[in-house]
């Protein structure tokens, strides 16, 4: 088969990421890039030797494109999504699969009507750690879940309130809808749908109000398996923390490379005695390769109808959970879950 002809929407950090992978990927080619900013289209455009556009309605009437990769901010994802489904096009767009659960299921549905592909981006499931530490848990390596601890967070950058993700217009929620639904999107994967919710958002430092720049969330689950998360703008040193305590045993994953520090899993395994657990840890030092696998899966998908992770309804059940967290919060109750999908993602 000839490779994909890609189009990618939106030149800022993850943009160019996406450029290059689709560029260097044997089965995809770079067939444009799109920015409002005429310079950063130009810049990344003249690195890729492709051509580029200020107009995004262009690349999703032409032809001679194959997949359009949406990499905007939170509120461009729906309208360039589903325009781009509508006129033919396959589609991965960045998490969180736009600003409100009404944008997720206006996406979903345009996949559906028009039988064309949509991944959402949740680049944390293809972690070597995240994956494997996956495997461990189904592989029923540290018996049945008991309870989860989540950490996340950065500490942002200078006038960061100033930037898109400081503007509620644009991004829809603060911290909670930007890394927070990393978390609830891999707590969907080992854990399922919770039962319901509570939640405590805070605005602490970045004067960005109404949107939040931490969040604290209690999630509970029919199986009885609770989880606790922390997501934060106020983290001054970048980390991430995912532990899943199960009656046998545990997984903990640390770091996610860069900045984040050197990507580890443990795996703990309790002993019938009591007392210290086995423990084994494995370091995956290289660099982050997420994006390229998740990128790899979806052309499978797309070329041999592969299955492929974060589809339309990951991102709704996702979306649910995450509207009802700001129900929470806005309440100061908890929240039962109105979501159909209670399956793992």
């Amino acid at each position: 088969m000839p490779p994909l002809r890609v189009v990618v929407v939106g030149c800022g950090l993850i943009g160019s990421r996406r450029a290059r992978i689709t560029a260097s990927h044997p089965d995809s080619t770079l067939a444009g890039v799109v920015d409002v900013r005429e310079e950063a289209a130009r810049a990344l455009a003249v690195e890729s030797g492709t051509r580029w556009l200020t107009d995004w309605t262009r690349v999703v009437a032409d032809p001679g494109v194959d997949v359009v990769v949406v990499s905007t901010s939170n509120d461009q994802l729906m309208p360039i999504g589903v325009a781009a489904l509508e006129a033919g096009k396959d589609v991965l767009i960045e998490k969180p699969m736009g600003r409100n659960l009404a944008e997720a299921l206006r996406l979903e549905h345009a996949a559906a009507a028009t039988g064309r592909r949509l991944k959402i981006g949740f680049n944390h499931r293809y972690h070597p750690a995240i994956a494997r530490a996956r495997e461990q848990v189904e592989r029923g390596d540290i018996g049945e879940p008991i309870n989860a601890r989540v950490r996340y967070g950065h500490g942002g950058r200078a006038a960061y309130e100033r930037e898109w993700r400081g503007d509620p217009a644009r991004a829809g929620g603060g911290e909670l809808t930007d890394q927070g639904v990393h978390v609830l999107d891999l707590l969907q994967c080992f854990l399922g749908t919770p039962r319901d919710v509570t939640c405590v958002t805070q605005t602490a430092h970045w004067p960005m109000e109404p949107l939040e720049d931490n969040a604290f969330a209690l999630l509970r689950y029919p199986s009885g398996v609770v989880a606790l998360f922390h997501t934060s703008w106020t983290q001054w040193k970048n980390l991430f923390s995912f532990e899943l305590f199960g009656r046998d045993g545990h997984v903990v994953v640390e770091g996610l490379g860069g900045s984040y520090g050197v990507e580890t899993l443990t795996v703990g395994r309790r002993r019938p005695e009591g007392g210290v657990p086995d423990v084994e840890q494995m370091t995956y030092p290289g660099p982050d390769e997420s994006w390229r696998l998740e990128w790899d899966e979806f052309v499978g998908g797309l070329l041999r109808g592969e299955p492929y992770q974060g589809t339309p309804a990951d991102g709704v059940a996702v979306m649910s959970v995450l509207r009802s967290l700001y129900e929470s919060a806005t309440s100061g109750s908890c929240v039962r879950i109105e979501c159909p999908r209670r399956g793992r993602g």
